[in-house]
């Protein structure tokens, strides 16, 4: 029981710990108490703190804690959960040159509408390089095609803020 009590609290937490911190990087007393340390361990207590005790919340609702709600939230993570569910079909759609699965990765890509045609044109091209080998990963079909696109004048603009 204890085993899982631990691990449910270190998954709540790491959940936390991931997100680009809402409400401000300064919002709730987990930070306040943490402040200027880092390091995973003092980045997980602050999260439980401001989890468990729902300060961060309330600072974020009352405008109090350190918190402010006039930012944009942003992922730097890499979209990999995502492309590693449709390899099979963007490996399809890709050496087509059209598709949803491409159409897919284009937007978490951040390609704009007007330069999806261009994207599956460049890929579809493209594509020995980046789906070079069977058994590929999704990491290496992800590098790969920001490779393609950094060597396209069009699509340049998405490798370097993917």
């Amino acid at each position: 029981m204890k085993r899982i009590l631990l691990g449910s609290l270190l998954a709540a937490a790491s959940l936390n710990a991931f997100a680009t911190a809402p409400g401000g990087p300064g919002c709730g007393w987990g930070n306040m108490l943490f402040e200027g340390q880092s390091g995973l361990p003092s980045h997980l207590v602050a999260s439980i703190t401001n989890g468990t005790s729902g300060n961060a919340t309330f600072g974020m609702t009352s405008g109090t804690n350190g918190c402010d709600t006039s930012g944009k939230l942003a992922y730097n993570g890499k979209s990999m959960l995502v492309l590693g569910s449709i390899m099979n079909e963007l490996s399809e759609d890709m050496a087509r040159g059209e598709g949803e699965a491409l159409t897919t990765y284009a937007v978490i890509l951040g390609v704009q509408p007007e330069d999806r045609a261009h994207f599956a044109a460049i890929t579809s091209q493209h594509f020995n390089e980046i789906f070079s080998a069977a058994d590929i990963t999704a990491e290496q079909v992800h590098q790969a095609t920001l490779n393609v696109l950094s060597n396209d004048a069009i699509l340049a603009k998405y490798a370097e803020q993917a």
